[in-house]
C-alpha cells in the first residue's frame, strides 16, 4: 500500500509502504475510513521538532475492523471503531486510574495516514460503535480520536464547571473543541483568543461568548478587563509555546486552573511566579481512551458537531497539499479520504 512519509522539513510523501499485518496477538489492523493531518505534525513539518530518517505520520483515525489477533477479544472484524493517538492496555495502573496516555505498554500512533493501519493493544484502544455509521458522521467520529478528546481533556483538567468563566488559548482544532467541550460542560462565559475572522466565527459557533484578538501582555489585559480584574476561572491552553503558557497562567484568577495540552516547545515555567500565582496546572498528553465512548456517545445522538473544525477535504494521494494548506493557515484542519 502507499502511505505519508516526511523526509524533512516541507518535505512530505506518499509513497509505497509495507501493507500492515497482525505481528502480536493483542494487535488489529482496520481499513481506515477517515484520517487527517494534526497541528502537531507541523512542528516536525516545520523543522521544530526532529526526525530521524524518513518518518511514518498520522495518529488520528476510524475505520472497520479487518482482522485481530488470537488474543483479542472486544472488537471483531467488521465492526467500526474509533481509537486513541495513543495505545494503552486498559488495565495497568496507569490506566485504571484514567491516565490510559501514560500506560505502561504505551506506544504513540505515528501511521494513520494511510489507508490501512495496525493498532497494538487493540482490545484497551480501541472503541467499537453499536454499528456501523453514517458517512457524514465520520468527520466529527474522527475528531474523537485526538483533537476531540484533547479539548475535552483540556476543560477537564482545567476544572471547567457550570457557570465558570474560562479562556481558551489557542484557536486550531483544539482550542476549537476546547471551546466546545467547555461549553458542553456549563461554562457560563468562554473567552476565545483568536486573530483569524474563520476560526473566530466558529469558536462563537461551538460555545465562545467572546473573542479576544491581543496577545501577550495585551491580551492578559484585556482577559481581565473583561473578568472585571479578577481572571478566568479555568484557561485551556492549547499551543505549546512560552507565549501562550505564559499568557495561560496571567490569565487565571488566584486558585484558578490551567490545563496544558498543546505539545511544549522549549516551555520554561518561573517557579516564584508561579509560586504566587496560587494557580493549579495540570496537563499532558491526553488521555483520550477515557473519553471516547462518551464523546462517541454525544457524536451519534447528535449533541455535538465537532466534525466541523474540518475546512479542507482531500483524497489521501493529495495528502502533501493538505499540510501546505494547515501550514499557511489556508485550512484549520485537514480531512483526508483513504
Amino acid at each position: 500500500m502507499k502511505g505519508t512519509i516526511l523526509y524533512g522539513p516541507g518535505d512530505i510523501r506518499f509513497e509505497d509502504r509495507e501493507d500492515p499485518k497482525i505481528i502480536a496477538p493483542t494487535d488489529a489492523v482496520i481499513r481506515m475510513a477517515a484520517t487527517c493531518v494534526c497541528g502537531s505534525d507541523l512542528w516536525p513539518y516545520r523543522g521544530l521538532q526532529p526526525i530521524n530518517g524518513p518518518t511514518p505520520m498520522g495518529h488520528e483515525y476510524c475505520g472497520f475492523v479487518e482482522e485481530v489477533g488470537s488474543a483479542v477479544k472486544a472488537v471483531k472484524p467488521g465492526q467500526f471503531v474509533v481509537g486513541s493517538f495513543a495505545t494503552s492496555d486498559n488495565v495497568c495502573p496507569h490506566c485504571r486510574h484514567g491516565y490510559q496516555s501514560s500506560c505502561v505498554q504505551r506506544e504513540f500512533m505515528s501511521q494513520a495516514q494511510a489507508p490501512f493501519l495496525r493498532v497494538p493493544l487493540a482490545d484497551g484502544t480501541l472503541v467499537a460503535t453499536p454499528e456501523g455509521p453514517s458517512r457524514d458522521l465520520l468527520p466529527s467520529l474522527l475528531t474523537a480520536s485526538d483533537v476531540l478528546g484533547t479539548g475535552w481533556f483540556a476543560a477537564d483538567a482545567a476544572n471547567v464547571k457550570p457557570g465558570a468563566t474560562v479562556v481558551v488559548v489557542g484557536d486550531g482544532a483544539v482550542g476549537l473543541l476546547g471551546v466546545l467541550s467547555a461549553r458542553q460542560m456549563g461554562a457560563e462565559r468562554i473567552i476565545a483568543m483568536s486573530r483569524h475572522e474563520s476560526r473566530q466565527k466558529l469558536a462563537r459557533e461551538f460555545g465562545a461568548t467572546d473573542i479576544v484578538t491581543e496577545r501577550g501582555d495585551e491580551g492578559v489585559s484585556r482577559i481581565k478587563e473583561l473578568t472585571r480584574g479578577v481572571g478566568a476561572d479555568s484557561v485551556l491552553e492549547c499551543v505549546g509555546t512560552q507565549e501562550s503558557m505564559q499568557q495561560a497562567i496571567r490569565a487565571a484568577r488566584p486558585g484558578g486552573f490551567v490545563s496544558y495540552v498543546g505539545v511544549p516547545h522549549e516551555v520554561e515555567l518561573d517557579g516564584q511566579a508561579l509560586f504566587f500565582s496560587h494557580v493549579h496546572l495540570h496537563g499532558g498528553p491526553a488521555p483520550v481512551h477515557r473519553y471516547l465512548p462518551k464523546l462517541i456517545d454525544l457524536v451519534l445522538n447528535g449533541t455535538i458537531n465537532p466534525g466541523k473544525v474540518f475546512d479542507l477535504t482531500l483524497p489521501i494521494e493529495q495528502v502533501a497539499e493538505g499540510y501546505r494548506a494547515m501550514d499557511e493557515r489556508r485550512a484549520i484542519k485537514t480531512l483526508l479520504q483513504p
